[in-house]
């Protein structure tokens, strides 16, 4: 008998999706009931996560960490109005992206860096032949210098593996729109990382840089 891997591996992953559902909704009502020990638990669970959500649309680490405790204060502040019929998970990136966005708003211009900017000048870019964490760095920056609403939604479904369905809940927008958000972040990133790639693959084959003769 045939069977579709791809099939098993999503039933696979809805199955843990749920449980993890299953895990923060206990956990929740156990918050509800004022128990600190359950709060700092989940705040274990999501804490990392928010920082680095974080981090990379403001590109600052401190302002990250202080918005993820805003965040947690906040969680537990108004853990009474909390609806079970949602995920915790959307629960929580709503109130995380809300403050970012505010953040955002206040300086009224992004954080960002952006890769064509360092380059115009004059700051040397990383050379690919030094592996996969150069290449690694130039995707990092390429994310960063994405408009604010691809980022986030590509964030939030390529990087923090949410479903669309869950995504479009924490934005606040139609589900066709962050299908087509993520799209376009994806189609940035590909056009901006395509000639770094093509270069390393150049130089791993033993092309020749140019030398101006003497």
């Amino acid at each position: 008998m045939y069977i579709d891997r791809n099939v098993g591996d999503q039933v696979t992953q809805e199955s843990n999706m749920d449980s993890q559902k299953a895990i923060d909704h206990t956990l929740m009502r156990r918050v509800q009931q004022d128990d600190y020990e359950a709060f700092e638990e989940l705040v274990g669970r999501y804490r990392a996560r928010l920082v680095n959500l974080i981090y990379r649309m403001l590109n600052d680490q401190s302002e990250a960490e202080d918005l993820v405790q805003e965040t947690f204060l906040r969680v537990w502040t108004h853990r009474q109005d909390y609806d079970f019929s949602y995920c915790l998970s959307t629960w929580i990136y709503t109130i995380a992206l809300n403050l970012a966005k505010n953040e955002l708003r206040r300086y009224r211009k992004f954080k960002f860096i952006n890769l064509l900017d360092m380059a115009s000048k004059g700051v040397e870019l990383p050379d690919p032949r030094m592996g996969p964490s150069a290449l690694g760095h130039m995707l990092q920056q390429a994310i960063a210098g994405l408009p604010a609403k691809y980022k986030t939604a590509f964030l939030l479904r390529d990087v923090e593996q949410m479903s669309y369905e869950e995504v479009a809940q924490v934005l606040g927008v139609p589900l066709g729109t962050v299908k087509s958000r993520v799209n376009r972040a994806r189609a940035e990133l590909k056009e901006q990382l395509k000639p770094k790639l093509e270069q390393s693959r150049a130089l791993s084959q033993g092309a020749l840089v140019p030398v101006r003769s003497m």
